[in-house]
């Protein structure tokens, strides 16, 4: 990690998103470092473990560390799904009208395989030189997502700089970005409207991810963007205010 960078962003958060929550990032790694590895089929949830990254604490996961199947798929640490994942969907959770518009999600959905044998979680301020972010999460209120999502869309002609897939939690926040990553113009990902996952969250919570390469783009034209001008200081002053009035989710 380039700590120039980190030291960049922090700044600039800072100045333009007083009060904000700081990000998490995540990267696939083979090494384990000083790292704490989370203990085999402890975690239920990855989106209730991430909370306590949030918070401060720096986590590595193995495919034995998480129980929920799906969240081992969209981990890419398994291709396995449940057998009743077409009806669950369907009949049980009511997320989808049929199990045939199940099976279509299906086929029409990226699966990947992790690319090393952990997966890395740490807060923006607790990263070192040697960690390699390669997807940057906002856990985020609506107004400190309106400035995320207008920052990404700044340098791109096309209205889809960011984009909303349907999914689960995990699926938003780790393989969507992931596979953005290698995308010639990587967008960024909004999610966390996974009702199953909603209760891990506050209640005005949603989150913006992006790859780094993305991300990089969005710091480098924050002070030439709309965040200078007299339109954002207005929500600028709200943000402020409930950053000040509260103590902030993530701490």
């Amino acid at each position: 990690m380039d700590m120039s960078f980190k030291d960049k962003f922090s700044t600039l958060f800072e100045r333009y998103f007083d009060g904000s929550e700081l990000p998490i990032v995540f990267y696939y790694t083979n090494e384990r470092r000083n790292m704490e590895l989370v203990e085999p089929q402890s975690v239920r949830c990855i989106m209730e473990a991430l909370s306590d990254v949030r918070k401060g604490r720096s986590l590595l996961f193995s495919q034995d560390s998480i129980t929920c199947k799906g969240g081992k798929r969209f981990l890419g640490f398994s291709q396995e799904m449940r057998p009743d994942f077409e009806h669950f969907l369907s009949s049980v959770e009511h997320y989808k009208k049929s199990p045939e518009l199940v099976r279509e999600m299906i086929k029409s959905s990226s699966g990947f395989k992790a690319p090393a044998d952990f997966i890395a979680f740490k807060r923006w301020d607790k990263l070192e030189e040697t960690d390699e972010p390669e997807v940057v999460i906002f856990f985020s209120t609506v107004d400190v997502l309106s400035g995320l999502f207008t920052l990404a869309n700044y340098d791109v002609a096309e209205p889809d700089g960011v984009f909303t897939p349907m999914g689960a939690g995990c699926s938003s926040i780790i393989l969507r970005p992931y596979l953005e990553k290698e995308s010639k113009h990587p967008r960024g990902v909004i999610g966390m409207f996974d009702i199953a996952a909603r209760p891990f969250v506050a209640e005005n919570t949603l989150t913006f991810s992006a790859p780094m390469r993305k991300f990089a783009a969005m710091v480098e034209n924050m002070e030439s963007s709309f965040l200078t001008t007299k339109s954002w200081k207005k929500v600028l002053d709200r943000i402020s205010m409930s950053a000040g009035g509260k103590e902030r989710e993530g701490e």
